[in-house]
């Protein structure tokens, strides 16, 4: 076990048969096609050299299939990352340059420091806490950032580089006299033989099919001379190599200088590595170790940063077509990888020919497919907690800085979910009548009868520092508003009491005391018992106010209730009561 937990690989190798190998290379092989138009794309939002994605998508997907625990998740560039990169390295150098490069090989390194020291620290459940909505809102607002930035290759409008979202568009109006209709016509070509190259031929590689045709558009416009010399700007040749060995630079100004840029990348990465595994998991019916999947893109994101490769995650549209091309197991992945390798080194000349404004169509298909339409109007329609999240993440990745942008989300995701746990659902409880056994039932369900003395009620969550205000304000609501100064509280869905919970509850018992009534609880689970038993609650509070079952701590609370009232009471819902009125 200590060896499968340093080499997780070695669990699903022992799965491999002859039938999976066959399965695993045909998914890789389609993997490859649907990656090599994706790895140029995504590498040019993350202003690098073409191959630089392409290198991310060999490397980065190996690493994270041996030491990651999701047996269909396939790692590499991805989009909102790409953007992420950008907007961060672009602060400091020139995108496309070499010093460009090597801050991004940087960056890709410290964030893979994190998301492994997040791995082995077992902090993995903290993506629990990060709300899908983030996600969703964060990703929608990069994929108009990703449109936006792309207007310039398919409309020929010069743009100064860094400009804003909001500068971008006045730019975009001011030079409107540059617009070039022949970029716009490879754009949009490539754009429509994209989509129907989807609808008609599902499986065929589409983003592939619409750069071939656009490289082909602008081959016949510079033959007939349709366009002026050197109008239409090309890729360039990606080298046809495998990835060369790289290194980060390590001075203490440098990380200093991308630490926290680094910390908003890990996050992110991990954010969308994580709930993409779980979403295709659902499918598989697989189960997945948060922690093991840290690991993995951590050490992807490290070892990558040596063989020039930049900050990957999991993508969601190659994983689901792993999945879908019916992958048994991680190996799926590595071929993939491998396939790609052997696809760069014979066609790579090819993409001389690639001009940028077909790659801006492609690019922007890719932006439209990020925006989740049904989520977003589901979110939108049905929560105003979850829209206002979805809302402030969106605009904040418009109009501030990205990383920025991320934290911001994740902070109103751990705000939301404080504000929910802060203001547990405490329900009444009663005695149905109607049943011949009498059984304790809620009151929303049906109008119930209630005893004027003893109150029952249910705390539907834990009793902690967030929560206790809340909790101590509907007893005091019961003993004040209610006169009622026993109360019985049923515990079997409290999975928790910490001290500043422990601390409240001994106090209001006391004050519950001093007018003759008291806290009690019944079907407490037995890990918060412990607890209890140790902070010194059953102590302070006595033990004759702790039970196991509810007619035992009836019949203890009704000895102590107020026999005068009882006595004149037309309740009378206890068993207790009809024998006192029968003696």
């Amino acid at each position: 076990m200590k060896l499968q937990s340093l080499f997780p690989f070695l669990r699903w190798f022992k799965l491999i048969t002859k039938e999976s190998i066959k399965s695993d290379l045909m998914a890789g092989l389609t993997g490859a096609v649907i990656v090599l138009p994706q790895g140029v794309a995504f590498a040019t939002i993350a202003g690098l050299p073409p191959e630089y994605g392409l290198y991310t998508a060999m490397i980065t997907p190996i690493i994270a299939a041996l030491f990651g625990s999701s047996f269909h998740l396939i790692s590499g560039p991805t989009t909102a990352i790409s953007i992420v990169v950008f907007s961060t390295v672009s602060h400091y150098a020139e995108p496309g340059t070499q010093e460009f490069v090597n801050i991004a090989l940087t960056l890709t390194f410290l964030a893979g420091i994190y998301q492994l020291a997040f791995g082995l620290a077992r902090l993995g459940s903290l993506v629990n806490f990060v709300s899908h909505t983030v996600v969703i809102g964060f990703t929608a607002g990069a994929a108009i950032l990703i449109a936006t930035s792309q207007l310039k290759h398919i409309t020929g409008i010069t743009v100064p580089k860094g400009e804003s979202f909001f500068h971008t568009w006045v730019t975009l109006f001011q030079g409107i006299d540059e617009f070039n209709i022949f970029l716009l016509s490879i754009g949009v070509i490539t754009l429509i033989i994209s989509l129907l190259s989807k609808k008609f031929f599902p499986k065929a590689p589409n983003l592939l099919i619409g750069m071939v045709v656009g490289s082909l558009l602008a081959v016949l416009l510079n033959k007939y001379n349709m366009t002026d010399p050197g109008s239409i700007k090309l890729v360039g040749e990606i080298p046809a190599q495998l990835p060369p060995f790289s290194s980060p630079d390590f001075s203490s100004a440098t990380i200093k200088m991308l630490a926290s840029d680094a910390f908003a990348i890990a996050l992110l990465g991990l954010i969308e590595a994580v709930s993409i595994s779980r979403a295709v998991a659902t499918k598989s019916n697989q189960r997945i170790n948060s922690n093991q999947e840290f690991i993995g893109q951590g050490l992807s994101n490290i070892c990558g940063s040596f063989m020039s490769s930049y900050a990957g995650s999991g993508s969601f549209t190659r994983s689901g077509i792993n999945y879908e091309a019916g992958a048994k197991t991680p190996l799926s992945a590595i071929f993939a990888a491998l396939a790609l390798m052997c696809i760069i080194l014979l066609i790579a000349p090819l993409t001389a020919y690639l001009p940028i404004a077909a790659m801006g169509g492609v690019i922007l298909l890719v932006a439209y497919n990020l925006i989740d339409f049904h989520h977003i109007k589901r979110i939108m329609t049905f929560s105003k907690p979850e829209s206002a999240v979805l809302l402030t993440t969106f605009l904040a990745t418009l109009f501030l800085e990205l990383e920025f942008a991320i934290y911001l989300g994740v902070l109103l995701s751990l705000i939301l979910f404080l504000a929910k746990t802060s203001t547990p659902e405490i329900l009444t409880i009663s005695v149905d009548e109607d049943n011949s056994e009498r059984r304790l039932i809620e009151t929303a369900q049906k109008p119930l009868r209630q005893c004027p003395q003893l109150k029952i009620i249910k705390i539907n969550r834990s009793i902690y520092f967030g929560s206790i205000n809340h909790i101590q304000n509907h007893i005091a609501e019961i003993s004040d508003n209610e006169g009622i100064y026993n109360i019985l509280i049923i515990a079997t869905a409290i999975n928790l009491i910490d001290l500043a919970g422990a601390e409240a509850l001994i106090a209001e018992n006391n004050r519950l005391k001093n007018i003759n009534g008291g806290l009690y609880f019944v079907n407490m689970k037995a890990s918060v018992y412990k607890f209890a038993t140790e902070s010194g609650i059953i102590e302070d509070i006595g033990p004759d106010h702790f039970f196991e079952h509810k007619r035992h701590a009836i019949a203890a609370i009704y000895k102590n209730i107020d026999s005068n009232k009882c006595s004149t009471c037309q309740v009378r819902l206890f068993k207790e009561c009809r024998e006192d009125i029968q003696a």
